[in-house]
């Protein structure tokens, strides 16, 4: 089977709208499926969408990613992290297609004090983390040729990110707090994208082999904290800055806890598709380029 049709789930959202650029100019067909005909509440919708693409893979990014939300919805985020990646799963694993599933940071408790490797016990802290954790077991469990990306801190030209939120509040406010003692590795969707298409191409190549199932991190390259990162958007901005103060996570709390220090490891990544993201620092000047020409 030629693999050209890319079955790609959560329409509109950042990963999803830049697979529709990345993926075309690898050669596939970028096929983008969203609510409202396309509900993990509703599997008829599911099973409809698979009849209609006949894909030759998937990419899921639908998902619940309202993180601190989940604290209090954690049902329905379990329906859209866990449950919908399961039904995923068996349409992938009827159909003898590979499935790359998209996760986070957030399924490690961010103790480690160094990065993460794939084969470290994960720990989420919370419901959006336990309910990723969840989607990928199921994910692994219901499809042979499943592949998981754990990624971190994404950002895009468009949607709800940190990048779009700073420059928002940075022309609103003369001054910002942002906190400094939470560590990750920001990662631009666009470059993500590109590392997915990329990862597809060596699948179309050389078809699935064995070491390509389970984890990967997929991250910016390099790590930063909240601050530093909020100081280097408004440096690409070429806007003027507003004071920024360093607080830390006590003082600025949520409902959700957040992993203190999700650096991830991406070696495996690497040495397996010979994939690499680029610095975050990159992926960041990507990015404000394509809103400075909105």
């Amino acid at each position: 089977m030629v693999m050209r049709r890319i079955l790609v789930t959560g329409r509109g959202g950042q990963l999803a709208t830049a697979l529709a650029d990345a993926l075309p100019a690898q050669g596939f067909e970028a096929i983008l499926v969203g609510q409202p005909d396309f509900e993990f509440d509703d599997p008829a919708t599911v099973a409809a969408a698979f009849a209609a693409a006949a894909p030759e893979a998937v990419v899921n990014c639908a998902a619940w990613t309202a993180v601190d939300a989940a604290e209090d919805h954690e049902p329905a985020a379990f329906r859209a992290n866990a449950l919908g990646p399961a039904m995923v799963a068996a349409h992938c694993a009827a159909r003898g297609i590979p499935l790359i599933q998209i996760s986070t940071d957030y399924v490690y408790d961010g103790r480690k004090g160094v990065p993460y490797v794939e084969t470290d016990a994960p720990n989420p802290l919370g419901a959006y983390g336990r309910t990723k954790l969840a989607g990928e077991w199921a994910a692994l469990a219901g499809s042979p040729q499943t592949l998981v990306l754990r990624t971190a801190w994404v950002f895009a030209p468009m949607g709800n990110n940190f990048v779009r939120t700073m420059l928002r509040l940075g022309a609103e406010r003369a001054e910002l707090r942002i906190v400094a003692d939470q560590q990750g590795s920001p990662t631009a969707a666009p470059d993500l994208a590109d590392a997915i298409a990329a990862i597809l191409v060596r699948i179309r190549d050389v078809g699935w082999q064995a070491q390509y199932r389970g984890v990967f991190h997929a991250t910016g390259t390099g790590f930063t904290n909240w601050h530093a990162f909020a100081t280097a958007i408004f440096a690409a901005s070429g806007r003027p800055a507003p004071l920024l103060h360093a607080i830390t996570t006590a003082d600025y709390p949520t409902k959700a806890i957040r992993p203190a220090d999700g650096r991830m490891d991406g070696t495996r990544l690497r040495e397996t598709f010979g994939v690499q993201l680029p610095p975050w620092q990159a992926g960041l000047e990507r990015v404000m380029l394509a809103i400075k020409n909105e």
